[in-house]
């Protein structure tokens, strides 16, 4: 072992944590910020706010073939499957709980293993075992059939889903392009794509949202960088499992901001499905050494 690589993996832990609860800030503005603008526009401002700093960052660390790509037609692809989900998850949490629709959108771990035994590799029996658990894990929150039961409990499983896509596509990406490249396409083709409809649900912006939506922009591309900076630096089985610190973040601002307390249900439906989730990591990191 790289006698670097402790200091690295601690590194990537830290730059991991940074980045998960800058996003579970930015999924907290989208929150407030959906009780006036629809899901197309906020997704359009922040990225149009952001892509001009993309593209800078993208230029300053690999120069202009930073903004380079020899496969425009896939980061395309990438992200009408990302709006998607951005969509979804952005509903999800305006009608219901920040915590429980983080808590529900972790099963794309399970997505991408039962995804990937389909068209990729074979997935032994004790990931599968882990897979199912992991759903139960999503039944004991969403408790279909019962009176508490509300269907737009079922968006954030379909937002893992779709982001379990979005993962597994990027076997498709030219693995020479750098992660500024990888933001820069992001923020570009998110712009562009919203662009095309943002007209059509286009609210005027109140002056006293022109900050949070700058908010928004940074948090957003500054949560992303940190998180593919922390998977570059460190072993990825290290830091994927402090993800699921994004449920403590979730819960604590769900709770301050708008007096979201989960239920007991949907804290052992989310104990659930992180365990399963940290298994199916540990477990490919133990086959792949094998």
């Amino acid at each position: 072992m790289n006698a670097q690589q402790p200091q690295h993996n601690l590194t990537g832990i830290i730059l991991m944590c940074a980045g998960v609860a800058l996003l579970c800030v930015n999924d907290a503005l989208a929150k407030g910020l959906m009780d006036h603008y629809s899901p197309i526009q906020i997704i359009f401002l922040r990225n149009s706010i952001a892509l001009p700093f993309a593209a800078l960052l993208a230029i300053k660390m690999v120069g202009l073939g930073g903004l380079r790509s020899n496969r425009v037609g896939v980061h395309f692809m990438r992200t009408v499957i990302w709006i998607a989900a951005t969509i979804m998850f952005f509903t999800s949490i305006h009608l219901m709980g920040l915590a429980e629709a983080t808590a529900l959108a972790f099963v794309a771990p399970l997505f991408i293993t039962a995804i990937s035994s389909v068209l990729i590799a074979r997935v032994g029996w004790r990931r599968w075992v882990a897979v199912m658990v992991g759903f139960l894990g999503v039944l004991v929150i969403v408790r279909p059939g019962a009176a508490t039961f509300e269907p737009v409990s079922l968006l954030p499983v379909a937002t893992a889903f779709t982001y379990a896509l979005l993962m597994l596509s990027a076997r498709l990406l030219d693995p020479r392009e750098s992660m500024w490249t990888l933001l820069f396409y992001l923020s570009f083709t998110s712009t562009l794509l919203s662009a095309c409809a943002v007209w059509y649900f286009w609210t005027p912006i109140r002056a006293e949202d022109i900050g949070l939506f700058i908010a928004i922009a940074f948090v957003g591309t500054s949560g992303m960088t940190l998180i593919t900076q922390a998977f570059r630096v460190a072993d990825a089985p290290t830091v994927a499992p402090f993800d699921y610190t994004a449920l403590v973040w979730a819960t604590g601002l769900g709770w301050f901001f708008w007096g979201e307390t989960p239920d007991l249900l949907t804290f052992v439906g989310a104990a659930i499905i992180t365990g399963s989730g940290i298994f199916i990591i540990f477990r490919e990191k133990r086959v792949a050494e094998s």
